[in-house]
């Protein structure tokens, strides 16, 4: 039996298709909020890409 995550959320969800449609954009919209307003400013003084510094000596 081969189950994934959204298997299990699809049938977790209640109501007919057009609900669950509307619930899974609405849980997916909740999950990029939470990413975007926590939990990434949290990580990004971790991330390397963030000290990028360009030294004038080495423009052609």
């Amino acid at each position: 039996m081969r189950l994934s995550i959204y298997g299990l959320i699809w049938r977790a969800l209640p109501g007919p298709k057009w609900l669950k449609v509307i619930l899974a954009l609405l849980l997916f919209c909740a999950v990029v909020f939470v990413l975007m307003k926590w939990v990434f400013p949290v990580i990004s003084d971790y991330m390397p890409f963030n000290n990028v510094t360009m030294d004038p000596d080495s423009a052609p």
